[in-house]
């Protein structure tokens, strides 16, 4: 599936790939409706409707992913409303030995979400996710998203990693490919991001359910570029 002997930079990222996707989709798709229809007196219904709507406006953006601009638009505190379903952050059950391996064979291991730097630290203060990485990166320090070229170009320019010896892994298809059109070495899909949901289907690119499969290899084929 993969030639981890040319692999020293490992991208990673966050949501679905390294923690499990049910808190996210969770909160987007049923929480903040809910207490949206609560604390502004409409009902469910419309602030489904108004959410989703939105998302679809924003989709892959940086505002898409900055809590900033929900609290802005809807005038609540999202980071607080996060807190309320915190209990559901949690590691994907195969994530520690994936992690520590990697960390074991001496490669970089770097964190690279979307996700705005206030939920990073709640998922850190949950989970201590941080012990694991090299390096851990919030694409809002950039100004842009993994779905933008700009984004690798930047990111590439600060951490300095090889494209052609890293492995990136993610579960959006639209980020896969637009890290593949940068020219990233290897890539690899998660196709059970949310531990509630069936799994996806990548016809492009190799894809995972359980990451303990690639253990032995990870183990046994050290970087040697």
């Amino acid at each position: 599936m993969l030639d981890w002997s040319k692999i020293s930079t490992v991208l990673l990222d966050m949501d679905g790939t390294i923690l499990d996707l049910h808190y996210d989709n969770h909160f987007w798709l049923h929480h903040l409706p809910q207490r949206l229809s609560e604390l502004k007196g409409m009902s469910l219904v419309e602030a489904k409707e108004s959410l989703m709507s939105h998302y679809e406006k924003v989709a892959g953006t940086i505002d898409w992913y900055c809590l900033d601009y929900w609290a802005e638009q809807t005038q609540l505190s999202i980071t607080d409303l996060k807190r309320e379903t915190q209990h559901l952050i949690q590691l994907r059950a195969d994530a520690h030995d994936f992690l520590v391996a990697l960390k074991s064979s001496g490669r970089d291991v770097v964190l690279v979400t979307n996700a705005h730097p206030d939920s990073l630290s709640l998922k850190i203060e949950r989970t201590s996710l941080d012990k694991y990485f090299d390096t851990l990166y919030s694409t809002h320090e950039f100004g842009v998203t993994k779905e933008s070229q700009l984004l690798w170009q930047r990111l590439q320019e600060k951490h300095g990693f090889e494209r052609k010896s890293t492995l990136f892994v993610d579960d959006s298809p639209v980020v896969l490919d637009s890290a593949k059109k940068y020219g990233i070495g290897q890539i690899l899909a998660v196709a059970n991001p949310d531990s509630k949901k069936a799994n996806n289907v990548f016809e492009n690119y190799p894809s995972i359910t359980d990451y303990r499969v690639l253990l032995a290899e990870i183990n046994n084929n050290k970087p040697n570029n």
